[in-house]
C-alpha cells in the first residue's frame, strides 16, 4: 500500500508540473544547467599563481597557506530563526561550497587545497538530514583532502614542509564599496602560525576581476534567465496591480525554471515617481504602489545563479504604449547606453565613459526643449549629475558590486557624479561590467540646480515642471570587454517599438547559452 501512495502522489507531482509548465508562462531555459566544480578548482590554480608570482617578485619563499573562513549561518535577531544561508563570497570564488561552518586552505607550495569541515552532533541527522562523509566534500568539490575544523592546528602543521612556524595568508582588505573590511580566518590555535594579512587580499581581488570563460558561461545564464524573467514581467504588467506582484513574476520565473533561490539584490519594482528613488524596494518603501495607467516602470532585478550574478533594469510603460515625453526620455537613456556600448574595449577609461553618457543625456534633453545653452558649459558644470546623480556602472561577478573598483592607491573623484562611480579603471580584457545610465526627475536635486547662479540659466522651467513626478528612467545591461570591444549578455527589449511589441504580446527569442567552455 506504501508503494500504491507513493505512485499516486509521484503521479500527482508530475501532474501538477506538466500544468505549471504548460500554463502561460514557459521557459527555454528549463532545465538549468549543472556547474562543473572544475571552475573553482580553476579559480584557485589561478590564485596560486599570481601568488607565487607576487612572491617571487619580492624574493619571499614560496611557502604557507591560504586560509579562508567560510560563512556562518545567522540568526533573526535573538530567535532560532535560521535566514537562508548564502557563503561568502570569496569563499564560494575559491571553494564553491554551499554549506556554512567551513575553512578552506591551499598549500602554495604545492597547490593542494584542503576543506575542513564542522564536526557536526549526532542529532543534526535527525533534524536537518543526513551527515555527509569527509570524502563527499572531497569529491563534490573537487579538493585534495578535507578533514575537520577542530583539526585544523594539526593538519596544517603536518603539511607544512619548511621551517619554523607554518605562514598562513589571511584575508583582510577594504571593500571599496561597502567601506567594510573582510574577516580573517579565526580558529583555536592560530597562535601557533605566522600570519600575513596585508598580501592575499590584493591578489585574491584582482582574480575575481577578470573572469574566466566558466565564469562567463554561468553569469550568462544568470543574465538569460533573468532576461527571460523581465520578459515576463513585461507581458503581464498591467494598471492596477501592485509593484510587489512584479518582484514576484520575477521571482517565481527566475526560481521556477532557473533553480534561483537567491536574488542578486533586494528588487527594485519602482513606478510613477517612485522610479526616481534610486534603490527603492526596501523595508521603508516595499515596492507597494497601485500601478496607475500612464506610469512608467523601472525594475532592477537580477537573479543570482550557482553564486554568480545579474544585474538587469528595465524601463516601460505600464499600459504598454510610450507617451512622447516618456518616449524623450527613454531614448535619451538608451542613446547614452548605446553609445558606451558601442565605445567599450580594453583601454578605454570608465570615467570617459560616464562622462559620454552624461553628455549624450543632456544632448538629448537640450534637443527635446527641457534644456537650453550650451552642452560643454553643462559639462563643465557637472549639469549631469542632476539627471543621473549615480555612476554609469560597476564590476559584477560572485557579488552585485564585484571587488577591484578601485586599485591601491587610486582616488575616488570628487565632483558630483563622478564620486558615485564605483570604479575609475581602465576596461580590461574578461572584465563583466554594468552599463546603467539613467535620466531621473529628483526634486532634491533639481530644485537647488534650478535655483543655482551657476546652473539655473540652463532651464527650460516651463518643459521642465511637466516632468516634475514623472520619475526616471533607467537601462541596464551586464557587458564582458572582449579583445576588442564588449558582448551583452542582458536579452531584453530595450528599443521602444520592441518593449511596445512584448508588452502586447509579439515573441521575444532567447536561447540557452551556457557551455562548459563558456562564451554564448
Amino acid at each position: 500500500m506504501a508503494n500504491s501512495h507513493n505512485s499516486v502522489d509521484e503521479a500527482r507531482l508530475s501532474t501538477a508540473t506538466t500544468i505549471a509548465m504548460d500554463s502561460s508562462s514557459s521557459s527555454s531555459l528549463y532545465p538549468p544547467p549543472e556547474v562543473p566544480k572544475k571552475l573553482h578548482l580553476e579559480n584557485r590554480e589561478k590564485l596560486i599563481k599570481h601568488l607565487r608570482e607576487s612572491l617571487d617578485s619580492s624574493s619571499r619563499p614560496l611557502r604557507g597557506f591560504v586560509l579562508l573562513q567560510g560563512g556562518q549561518e545567522q540568526t533573526r535577531y535573538c530567535t532560532d530563526h535560521e535566514d537562508i544561508f548564502r557563503q561568502e563570497s570569496f569563499f564560494a570564488y575559491l571553494f564553491g561550497v554551499r554549506e556554512p561552518g567551513f575553512y578552506g586552505a591551499i598549500d602554495v607550495d604545492t597547490g593542494k587545497s584542503i576543506l575542513f569541515a564542522p564536526r557536526l552532533p549526532a542529532e543534526y541527522a535527525v533534524w536537518m538530514g543526513e551527515i555527509k562523509a569527509p570524502n563527499y566534500f572531497k569529491e563534490t568539490y573537487m579538493v585534495s583532502m578535507v578533514h575537520y575544523t577542530d583539526e585544523i592546528t594539526e593538519v596544517l602543521n603536518n603539511q607544512y614542509q619548511g621551517s619554523g612556524k607554518p605562514l598562513l595568508f589571511l584575508l583582510h582588505g577594504l571593500n571599496t564599496d561597502s567601506k567594510n573590511f573582510s574577516k580573517p580566518a579565526e580558529f583555536e590555535g592560530i597562535e601557533k602560525f605566522e600570519t600575513d594579512l596585508k598580501t592575499l587580499h590584493p591578489i585574491l581581488t584582482e582574480c575575481r576581476v577578470l573572469k574566466s570563460n566558466l565564469e562567463l558561461a554561468v553569469i550568462q545564464y544568470a543574465n538569460d534567465i533573468s532576461s527571460e524573467a523581465h520578459v515576463e514581467v513585461m507581458r503581464k504588467t498591467k494598471p492596477a496591480m501592485k509593484e510587489y506582484q512584479m518582484e514576484s513574476i520575477f521571482l517565481h520565473h527566475t526560481y521556477f525554471y532557473g533553480s534561483c533561490r537567491h536574488c542578486s539584490y533586494t528588487c527594485i519594482c519602482a513606478t510613477g515617481d517612485n522610479s526616481s528613488v534610486l534603490h527603492y524596494g526596501h523595508a521603508a518603501a516595499p515596492n507597494d504602489r497601485t500601478l496607475r495607467d500612464g506610469d512608467m516602470a523601472l525594475l532592477d532585478m537580477g537573479a543570482e545563479f550557482n553564486f554568480y550574478g545579474s544585474d538587469i533594469t528595465c524601463s516601460f510603460p505600464v499600459n504598454g504604449k510610450f507617451t512622447s515625453n516618456q518616449r524623450l526620455i527613454y531614448n535619451a537613456v538608451l542613446d547614452a547606453h548605446d553609445v558606451v556600448i558601442s565605445t567599450m574595449k580594453p583601454g578605454v577609461n570608465w570615467v570617459d565613459m560616464h562622462k559620454l553618457a552624461e553628455k549624450t543625456i543632456l544632448q538629448s534633453l537640450k534637443k527635446g526643449s527641457l534644456l537650453v545653452g550650451d552642452v560643454d558649459e553643462m559639462m563643465v558644470e557637472r549639469l549631469g549629475s542632476v539627471f543621473m546623480p549615480h555612476g554609469l556602472g560597476h564590476l559584477m561577478g560572485i557579488d552585485t558590486h564585484d571587488p577591484g573598483g578601485y586599485l591601491k592607491g587610486a582616488e575616488r573623484p570628487k565632483e558630483p557624479g563622478l564620486r558615485s562611480l564605483r570604479t575609475s579603471r581602465d576596461l580590461m580584457e574578461k572584465m563583466v561590467i554594468t552599463v546603467e545610465p539613467g535620466c531621473y526627475f529628483i526634486d532634491a536635486l533639481l530644485v537647488p540646480a534650478m535655483e543655482s547662479p551657476k546652473t539655473s540659466k540652463f532651464f527650460n522651467r516651463e518643459a521642465i515642471t511637466k516632468f516634475r513626478g514623472f520619475g526616471g528612467v533607467r537601462i541596464e545591461s551586464n557587458l564582458y570587454v572582449t579583445s576588442d570591444g564588449c558582448v551583452n549578455m542582458t536579452k531584453v527589449p530595450r528599443k521602444v517599438e520592441d518593449v511596445e511589441g512584448v508588452m502586447s504580446g509579439a515573441p521575444w527569442p532567447i536561447k540557452k547559452s551556457i557551455h562548459e567552455n563558456g562564451g554564448s
